[in-house]
């Protein structure tokens, strides 16, 4: 019986988030019709901030559901305080597919509007389609390793692409989003970086450093620390609440005056500080996550 109660839980809430980012999204493409008409840079501005206000109620509506679906089960701890009215870089570790619900929610009212980059070959999907063109959510496209390693020049294009796709954040305030790690974690994947993290893998840092390059006038950096008391990691799981017991926390911290208005491809020291620096932040929030496990 319990089972089929939780078969129950997961279409319902399945249901009501469609449903939710349906509205939502409909909303935002309804209100930013004027933009493909009239290319006006001072109107793409002001829908901008309708879009972000639309994007907050959205938000709201998938924090409402969480709530009354799944219980007060998700806990977040934060000190600090933050101005609607700036720009952030966000980070957090990855852990599944639901840390993007679990950091909106837990930024909701709290941070400037979290937006993500998204990767260019999802473009196909309408609600990540919608966010790029309604919220200013920027598709990119990064060539591999291997990519670069035959042709160099594939890298100053990826960053010169980065560089023009976080242009479109100055419309209006946000957090720039990225997931460190730029991966999900798991074992398997732990036991292949051998990182010297307890709880985390190696952060990544060239995205995070590029859209600061991008918009010098960031000063905070905001980490997001999620951590989960089921080791049940999919989708499904997240649905029918058995994810449900999440703690967030949220530090925030000052950018160094030297790690601003730097190129990232150009610049070596500027790199190498960039990864120190974040390298200390990880070191930090390594150790939270190992005090505040369940």
């Amino acid at each position: 019986m319990k089972k089929f109660g939780k078969i129950l839980l997961g279409i319902l809430v399945l249901i009501l988030i469609l449903v939710d980012l349906t509205i939502g999204f409909s909303l935002l493409a309804i209100v930013n019709i004027p933009r493909f008409i009239f290319p006006f840079k001072s109107l793409k501005i002001y829908l901008s901030k309708i879009s972000n206000t639309l994007g907050e109620w959205t938000v709201y509506g998938v924090r409402l559901i969480m709530k009354y679906c799944h219980g007060d089960s998700l806990e977040v701890i934060c000190d600090e305080e933050f101005d609607m009215d700036e720009w952030y870089i966000g980070m957090s570790n990855h852990l599944s597919w639901a840390d993007i619900f679990v950091i909106l929610v837990s930024a909701n009212y709290r941070i400037p509007l979290t937006k993500f980059f998204m990767k260019r070959e999802l473009w196909w999907i309408p609600f990540i389609f919608l966010a790029n063109k309604t919220l200013n959510m920027p598709f990119v496209y990064r060539h591999s390793r291997k990519e670069i390693e035959k042709n160099p020049e594939l890298r100053n294009k990826d960053y010169e692409t980065t560089l023009h796709a976080c242009k479109r954040f100055l419309r209006s305030p946000s957090t720039i989003f990225s997931y460190a790690e730029g991966t999900r974690y798991t074992e398997e994947k732990y036991k292949l970086q051998k990182p010297i993290y307890k709880n985390l893998l190696n952060p990544k840092t060239g995205g995070m450093a590029t859209a600061l390059s991008a918009i010098p006038n960031i000063n905070y950096l905001v980490d997001f620390s999620i951590i989960y008391k089921t080791h049940k990691r999919d989708s499904w799981s997240f649905l029918n609440g058995d994810m449900k017991d999440t703690k967030v926390i949220i530090k925030k911290y000052k950018i160094p005056e030297n790690l601003k208005n730097k190129n990232y491809l150009e610049d070596r020291e500027y790199r190498v500080n960039f990864k120190n620096w974040i390298e200390k932040i990880w070191d930090e929030k390594d150790q939270i996550i190992t005090d505040l496990k369940f």
